[in-house]
Parts: structure tokens; sequence; C-alpha cells
């Protein structure tokens, strides 16, 4: 590969973009805290990276999902306000107390694990009680909130923990108008209610997720946690693109082309011959696969820009590789094939991908694969802002 060749595959990650969001997310909850989410890598854009930038960027705390990623930000060197939530019996907590996370807890058994830790360690934990206000996942059910507050407060006169926040999640937010959410909002404010009430003094009060953050402001209280928002996603196409809440995507994925040739009509194209060409046609192998996170779901329906046009995956999407009808033109082997993007030169965008596949922009982001390099620019804050 020459000096000017581009590699095989690549998703450059703008961290400019990315401070961006975090200061126009910002302005959508001017009065609470702002936690910065990056699970799952960053939602796939690399968590250590994306979660310095959000921090430069104004962000108060950070949050994942589970424990590993937790301590690994920490192991990185991230400092600050840290939460993690997916926990499980035997997790690390002896390693996060030591650590300062805030660890959630939605469950007594939970909690007594973690006044274990901190009593190992000579260290008050810090702990977030998380209720369940109708979504069905994690989250302690109201009938058993009163206990779980009852031991809490105990624990907490005996200076094992402090509980520094009570929250819970949406589960249709990005549905404008759901029903749901006024539910799970009255459920949330009669349960902070009740733990108040029993003693507990939390630092923080939170729900709100990325569309509540956009389009929910009496859901902000104390803390917003927006996560696919930051990345310049939009949580839903029912509650607007991202432009029209001042986002920029912050992934772009692109290709270059590892081979370009002429094929007849009716010839077949990639696994099972799905796609046969209309007629003498020019076919563009785009070496990327599933295997790099591209969703073979998109076959016969991805779109990917070369030399300025819309084209669209001809058959199957293998685990390495899939091909593109160029039509009549001929670019260069080595040519670029930008599989998504912002949008603003008129590549496809991640929510493209999502339609053709027939899932979620958050899937398209987050699925591309430890093999496809991540590549920074405007790393350091007041590049490209």
């Amino acid at each position: 590969m020459t000096e000017t060749a581009l590699p095989r595959v690549r998703a450059e990650i703008d961290l400019a973009a990315l401070r961006a969001n975090v200061r126009t997310l910002r302005a959508h909850a001017p009065g609470a805290a702002f936690m910065a989410v990056v699970k799952a890598d960053g939602y796939g854009h690399g968590m250590v990276p994306c979660a310095r930038a959000a921090l430069d960027a104004g962000a108060d705390w950070v949050g994942t999902a589970t424990p590993e990623e937790a301590l690994a930000l920490r192991a990185a060197g991230v400092g600050g306000r840290l939460m993690c939530w997916l926990w499980t019996p035997g997790s690390p907590w002896r390693e996060a107390v030591e650590a300062d996370i805030d660890v959630s807890v939605s469950r007594v058994e939970a909690l007594a694990e973690v006044v274990a830790a901190a009593r190992a360690v000579g260290r008050t934990a810090r702990v977030q009680l998380k209720a369940d206000t109708g979504l069905g996942r994690n989250g302690c059910m109201p009938e058993d909130w009163p206990e779980l507050v009852g031991e809490s407060l105990r624990a907490e006169a005996d200076g094992l923990v402090k509980v520094t926040g009570l929250w819970s999640h949406f589960a249709c937010a990005d549905e404008p108008g759901h029903p749901s959410v006024a539910g799970q909002l009255r459920t949330f404010r009669e349960m902070v209610g009740h733990a108040e009430g029993a003693g507990l003094d939390p630092e923080v009060r939170h729900i709100a997720n990325s569309p509540a953050t956009l389009t929910l402001p009496e859901t902000h209280f104390d803390l917003v946690r927006p996560g696919i928002a930051m990345y310049g996603v939009s949580p839903s196409p029912e509650i607007g693109t991202p432009e029209d809440f001042g986002l920029r995507p912050v992934m772009t994925v692109a290709a270059a082309l590892a081979h370009v040739k002429r094929a007849p009509a009716g010839h077949g194209v990639s696994y099972g011959h799905l796609y046969t060409t209309a007629g003498e046609t020019t076919l563009g192998l785009v070496p990327a696969g599933y295997g790099d996170g591209i969703p073979r779901h998109a076959s016969g329906a991805g779109p990917v820009l070369v030399g300025g046009k819309w084209r669209t995956v001809a058959g199957r999407i293998a685990m390495d590789q899939f091909v593109v009808d160029l039509g009549g033109d001929e670019p260069e082997v080595g040519a670029e094939a930008v599989l998504f993007g912002p949008g603003d030169r008129g590549e496809p965008t991640a929510e493209d991908w999502a339609r053709a596949a027939g899932t979620i922009a958050y899937e398209i982001v987050t699925r591309i694969g430890a093999r496809v390099p991540r590549v920074y620019v405007n790393e350091r804050p007041g590049t490209g802002d």
C-alpha cells in the first residue's frame, strides 16, 4: 500500500463533531448536569477517546453499562464522576469501590455485595438506586422499593455507602406522545418522593435518555444521560433528524475498492446469485463485510457512495466483502467507497443503512467491529470546532 492509498476499510471519528454535539445537548438541558454515555465502546466510536472529548466539552459525568468498561476508563486515566449500571452477582464490586465508581443497585442482594466490598476496602461506596418505573428490565419494582431504600439507609448510617443518585429509564421516550412516558414520570416522582421522605439525600435524580433530553424538558431533573445523540445520530426518525437538533454524525465508514471489472449481462453476483447483472456493466468489490459489522440484512439494499454516485449492494453481503454495480463507470482500484457518514457530501448516513437492514441506526454504528481501525480526527479541543 502506498502512503496515499486508503486502508482496506476505516471508521473516521470526528471528535470535534462529538464535542459540538455535547455542547448542543447541554443547551437542550441547561439546568441539568450532563452524563456522557460511552457504553459498548462508545457506541462503536471508541470509549476512551470519546469520554475524553465529552469531558473536554463540558460533560460532568461519564456512564457505562458494564463494570469492565468503567474500570477500563479508570485504567486509561479518565477521572471524575463515573457511573456503571449493569451488575451481576460476583461482579468486581470491590474494584469499583476502590476506583470511586458509582454503582447502580436494583436489589437488596446487590446492595449487600456492595456493602461487603465497602467493608473489605474500608471505603464508603457510591451507590445509585435504580427504580423500575415501567421499562420492565433492570430496576427495583415499586413494591420492593421501600425495602431497598430502608436497607440503603441502614448502610448509610453505618458509613458503608452513600446513595448518590436515584434513577430510572424510559421505555418509549422516542415515540412522541406515548402514554407510558407520563406514567413512568409519575411513578418516578413517587418513588423519588418516598426515598427522600425516608431520609435519602441524593446528589442527582435522573431519567432522561437521548430522546427525553431533546424533546421532554420536564424529564431533565438534575442530570441527563444522552447516549446515541452524543454521536450525532437521532434516537428515532419520528422525533427528528440530527440536523433538526443541530447534531452532526461523528462516524464515517469508508473502504477502498479492492477490484473493478467488467461483467457481461446475466452474470451472477455473490452467494446464491440473488443478483444477476441486467446488462453489461462494471462491478466494484468493497472489501468489508459482516465480519466488520456491515449488516448482512442489508444485502441487495445497502447504499454506498462511489465516484459521487449512490450505488446499491449487489447481492449478498459476505463475511469480508460485497459488490456494488457501478453501471458503465470504471473507477480506479483503490477508489473510495463511502458506506455512511454525516451525509453532507452526498454520502448515505447510518440511518439509510438502518432502513436498508430493517434495524435502528444505533445498531449500525455500534456493530462496526474491532477489525475496522478507528481513525481519530480533531482530537484536541479547538481543532475542527
